[in-house]
């Protein structure tokens, strides 16, 4: 299973991405997408607005179940992954590449409770 050293990850499966411009991209594991199986649906539901951290700001859906997807931090929702939405299963066959939205941090917001890569791994139990 996959899990780059670049990235940061939440215990709810999410990988973050922190952009140039202080943004952050964030989508799903390769552990969520195995366990979610074929991927049918993706929808932002929160998009232009600002959230808090562990908000449902999305929402995923496969052929065996449906899964909230949350903020990682605090911010402004700014951006979604149309091709995703257009093609939900390519999140399946590159689900580092496929990424689900983007967010604007607020101010201070925290990033202390993401974890590196090593730390997800042992989360997950590899």
């Amino acid at each position: 299973m996959s899990i780059p050293a670049d990235l940061k990850y939440t215990e709810s499966h999410e990988w973050v991405r922190t952009e140039t411009d202080g943004t952050l991209t964030v989508g799903i594991t390769d552990h969520a997408q195995e366990a979610l199986g074929d991927i049918v649906f993706f929808e932002v539901q929160q998009l232009g607005k600002t959230v808090a951290a562990g908000d449902t700001v999305a929402v995923i859906e496969s052929v065996k179940a449906a899964s909230d997807i949350y903020a990682p931090v605090s911010g402004e929702i700014i951006e979604m992954n149309q091709t995703v939405v257009d093609t939900p299963d390519s999140v399946n066959s590159g689900p580092y590449e496929n990424w689900l939205f983007k967010i604007k941090p607020t101010a201070g917001a925290a990033q202390d409770r993401l974890m590196d890569a090593a730390a997800y791994g042992k989360s997950i139990g590899e």
